[in-house]
């Protein structure tokens, strides 16, 4: 057994032969030394971007909910969440695992960097093809209990346009993250702060266009070649062998007017800032301390103050967080609503009440974040392949639910939020 004498925090005498080791163990120092500012400009960064995918995804979602395919084949709505978590969680884990060996230095040689890449890309495909498949059957039975109907024929349909459309954008995004983190190396920029927002935003608009397309295909080709739709599940099956927020959706898309606009912005931003914090995190843990020890400059379960305001050093992350989820919802609520309808049509009763719902939905999505990661850290799971579809699937539901509240609140004030189409 290995025995590490740490008398300081900069001054660290290994009692070891494990020089690797040492080295990250100096380098908790080097977590001190990135400037408030530097995080603010290079989270601000994508996630405005991300944002603007946020922002297109619900407009998508609002443009697709009234496809034929979508009205017929109401199970959809309730697999579009999950089809967004899913593509979100998988891109995410990447993106943090990634980062972390960025981080770390392990992605120096070019050797180890295309083993690296094409072990990682390789068990995301066949993490989507399963987990495409079994949030597919998720959907499928909880449509089957609410609507009463089941249909065999539709039940090929969803789960070959669900698997389809997770495995080809899934690896057409992971491409452009490792793109991303490999460039955002090259210019001394932490990769934790740009690929897992990236990850979530743009796979959203991406995921949804590709889904929408896929799912008017097969629903072409029901009637006449629904053994070629079979086929193809076979072959992902055979060859290559998070979800309640879709419940939401389904019950209120046709209840609340505008509720399909805002809905994927909300979860989009929340999935993308916890995404952010559980990756930096995870990141510092790496770098400062022992698998299945918490460091002495944090602890697992802090007080709500502590973790997001000011107390343990993931705080200051989360302070900016909070900071930059503000004007970024107030931004692209704008947004939707004036692309939407043409021009702006938003009260301030409304915005205040969705910036509300945002601020709780990601104050607690961090809170709950930073007990996650580190527990999982105590307990020797990386919070690099763990923490990410756990807090975006809780993202999801919250968001959903949140955002529900808000809606139900609106209208019991006569305050309504309301569009020309």
């Amino acid at each position: 057994m290995e025995v590490y004498t740490i008398q300081g925090f900069d001054n660290i005498e290994p009692i070891s032969t494990n020089v690797a080791f040492s080295k990250n163990i100096k380098q908790q120092a080097k977590t001190r030394t990135e400037k408030w500012y530097h995080v603010i400009i290079q989270v601000s960064i994508p996630f405005l971007i991300a944002g603007v995918g946020t922002t297109a995804a619900g407009l998508v979602m609002a443009y697709v909910s009234k496809q034929a395919v979508f009205q017929e084949v109401k199970t959809l709505f309730i697999l579009v969440p999950a089809l967004l978590g899913l593509k979100g969680n998988l891109d995410m884990c990447l993106a943090s695992r990634l980062s972390t060996q960025a981080n770390l230095g392990h992605m120096k040689s070019k050797n180890d960097m295309l083993k690296m890449i094409f072990g990682n890309v390789l068990l995301v495909q066949i993490q989507a093809i399963v987990a495409s498949c079994i949030a597919s059957i998720y959907a499928i039975a909880a449509s089957a209990v609410i609507k009463n109907t089941f249909s065999w024929s539709y039940t090929l349909l969803v789960i070959t346009s669900s698997v389809l459309s997770a495995t080809i954008s899934c690896f057409v995004l992971d491409l452009a993250l490792i793109v991303m983190i490999l460039f955002s190396r090259k210019i001394n920029w932490n990769p934790d702060n740009l690929a897992t927002p990236m990850a979530a935003s743009i796979g959203d608009v991406v995921s949804l266009i590709v889904f929408s397309i896929f799912a008017n295909y097969l629903f072409d080709l029901l009637d006449d070649f629904a053994w070629a739709i079979g086929l193809i599940l076979a072959m992902y099956l055979v060859v290559l062998l998070p979800v309640s927020g879709g419940m939401i959706l389904d019950l209120a898309v046709d209840v609340f007017n505008g509720y399909a606009i805002f809905q994927p912005i909300i979860n989009g931003i929340g999935g993308n800032l916890v995404s952010v914090h559980a990756s930096r995190t995870s990141t510092m843990l790496h770098k400062t301390s022992i698998f299945g020890m918490i460091p002495t400059n944090t602890k697992i379960f802090a007080g709500p103050w502590s973790a997001l305001i000011k107390g343990v050093y993931p705080a200051k992350t989360a302070r900016l967080l909070i900071l930059i989820s503000l004007p970024g919802h107030t931004l692209f609520v704008f947004a939707a609503d004036a692309i939407y309808n043409g021009s702006s049509t938003v009260s301030a009763v409304f915005v205040l009440t969705y910036l509300s719902v945002g601020l709780i939905q990601i104050m607690i999505l961090l809170y709950v974040c930073h007990i996650m990661v580190h527990l999982m850290w105590k307990n020797e799971i990386d919070p690099d392949n763990s923490a990410i579809p756990y807090l975006t699937a809780f993202g999801d539901l919250l968001g959903s639910a949140l955002l529900l509240l808000g809606f139900q609140f609106l209208r019991s004030v006569h305050r309504e939020y309301q569009t020309v189409h």
